[in-house]
């Protein structure tokens, strides 16, 4: 996945992983392990009443609120990677 996803480092992107966490932020880089994001919105969807698709959809509107400087995620975990600026509002 490494060479896949490095040219999204510095841009804006939504990570979807096989548990019920969604992370929003700005991709830092990449290793063979995990990719670092920075400026991060990781959710938790247990803690909340929306869905998945309306979270992203509120961040891709209103911008990343962030909670947390840094976070790096596994990329073994990761489902799904997209641009934020791709998804529809």
């Amino acid at each position: 996945m490494q060479h896949i996803v490095e040219h999204l480092v510095g841009k804006e992107i939504v990570i979807d992983v096989d548990s019920p966490f969604v992370y929003v932020g700005v991709l830092e880089s990449v290793t063979t392990a995990s990719l670092i994001l920075t400026n991060a919105d990781v959710h938790d969807l247990r803690d909340s009443t929306t869905s998945r698709e309306i979270y992203i959809r509120d961040a891709r509107v209103h911008g990343i609120q962030p909670n947390r400087e840094a976070v790096i995620v596994r990329q073994e975990r990761v489902l799904s990677v997209s641009l934020l600026k791709d998804v529809i509002p």
